[in-house]
């Protein structure tokens, strides 16, 4: 006698075969787990159709939220356009502690109707996470928060290194050291968690590969809106159910992008939503101020450099963190015997040496036979900014000194290991007036002096126009 199931027919291959659970199965079959599959049910809603830069919602979070309903007709003027700056109550002179001067019956706790509808953004804080190569590249992401919501407060997390940058931008209020690379205390981790919630943040922007972990770390912070990139393998599992928005790289290693490697952020961050047009990619600029230029000035003034006549040259070997590296071009820096060579041929103006360390003042001294030379110790990128805005031009390897020289617009030859990595970290360098010279071999120190020699060139135009 044949044995027979007692399950019913209908139900049984669903019930024998237990596939895993496609993201996408509750938008398809079958039609009794999802009763807004059946199409002829008379309250099945129509599907949405998202813009390209939209991604699909999560159905693990909502299996009923299919997203903003396409008929929706925006235009009250709560919606419409971007945010207004807020008016700023004037400072009470009497308080030491520098707190408002609310007038009576201010509730400071209320916010504007369009704060939650249209998504405006008041406060944000980015965690950027790297060395001072990737946060000088975060720049044009601060920018476009600049434009994309006036009057914007910008907060960053950065490492030691990381926060020395934000002396060059004047559109971050407060920078604070916390690595998000790092394995902090249980008390700083904590610590940390509290003064963002106390900050009352509606964005935050993370650069980090977030986890689980990170992604709680983030969540805890009561922001309304978590955005961050994550891993792209396994490592991001359970990530995005606590994240609002997040963005999956190519590889693990964010900063081989070069310098495009935060365009999926700046994408989400411009698209086009609320009759406000995509908001373009600013460029990378940075601001110095007047005590950091005369601090610099009376360095390389007592190396016996004049403004405007000196060639910076940036990127001796060296073990030193203040070397600015970038994270996705670890072959970036020469040996003393290459800049040698190439310091020899520099006749129109003076070869200024930026060492990182005050033991490699030594090493420049015994292996530089030529005595027309400057050495100067420069260990913060505001620092290197200043000496690069008053020089001529620059000669660098893949290092802070090449994006810096593009952001002040002065003339600027970048020594790659390849060509590809020359594309990928200084694009369209001819209208930033950058030479690439790039080994033949793969290898950084096999680079062909006598092809940095004809690209001297552009310092003497640069020196025509003065």
């Amino acid at each position: 006698m044949a044995s027979t199931s007692l399950l019913p027919k209908t139900i049984s291959p669903f019930l024998a075969n237990t596939p895993s659970l496609p993201s996408t199965h509750f938008t398809t079959k079958p039609s009794f787990f999802n009763p807004l599959a059946d199409h002829h049910l008379p309250c099945a809603r129509k599907p949405s159709i998202l813009p390209p830069y939209a991604k699909k919602k999560n159905p693990w979070i909502d299996i009923f939220d299919d997203g903003e309903d396409p008929d929706m007709e925006y235009g009250s003027l709560f919606v419409d356009g971007k945010q207004d700056e807020d008016t700023r109550p004037v400072e009470n002179p009497n308080n030491p502690y520098g707190f408002l001067k609310f007038p009576k019956g201010y509730n400071v706790e209320v916010a504007q109707l369009g704060l939650k509808i249209r998504g405006d953004v008041r406060r944000c804080c980015c965690m950027v996470s790297g060395g001072v190569y990737e946060n000088l590249l975060f720049f044009p992401v601060i920018q476009m928060l600049k434009d994309r919501y006036p009057g914007i407060l910008v907060d960053v997390l950065a490492s030691d290194r990381g926060k020395q940058c934000y002396e060059l931008n004047k559109n971050v209020r407060w920078a604070n050291v916390y690595d998000p690379d790092g394995d902090p205390d249980p008390a700083i981790y904590t610590d940390m968690i509290g003064i963002m919630k106390n900050r009352y943040y509606d964005l935050i922007l993370s650069t980090k590969l977030a986890g689980l972990g990170h992604a709680s770390f983030m969540f805890m912070s009561s922001a309304r809106d978590k955005v961050s990139y994550i891993y792209p393998n396994v490592n991001a599992a359970g990530a995005g159910l606590l994240l609002t928005e997040t963005f999956t790289p190519d590889s693990t290693n964010l900063s081989e992008g070069g310098y495009h490697m935060y365009h999926q952020m700046l994408d989400w961050l411009g698209r086009p939503i609320y009759n406000v047009p995509r908001q373009p990619v600013p460029p990378l600029r940075v601001s110095i101020s007047r005590k950091l230029k005369e601090y610099v000035q009376a360095k390389y003034r007592a190396a016996g450099a004049e403004k405007g006549k000196y060639i910076v040259i940036h990127g001796i070997e060296s073990d030193s963190k203040a070397s600015m590296q970038s994270r996705g071009d670890t072959d970036s820096l020469l040996p003393l015997e290459v800049w040698d060579q190439i310091a020899d041929v520099i006749s129109e103006f003076k070869p200024v040496f930026v060492i990182p360390h005050a033991k490699e003042r030594e090493n420049v001294e015994e292996i530089i036979y030529n005595e027309d030379i400057g050495i100067v110790l420069i260990t913060t990128p505001g620092q290197l900014a200043a000496l690069i805005n008053d020089s001529a031009g620059v000669i660098a390897t893949n290092t802070a000194a090449i994006q810096l020289a593009n952001a002040r617009e002065k003339p600027s030859i970048a020594l790659f290991g390849s060509e590809e990595k020359g594309k990928v970290f200084v694009p369209n360098a001819e209208e930033k007036k950058c030479i690439i010279v790039s080994s033949k071999t793969g290898k950084l120190k096999d680079i062909d002096v006598g092809a940095v020699k004809q690209a001297m060139q552009i310092f003497d135009m640069s020196l025509a126009l003065v």
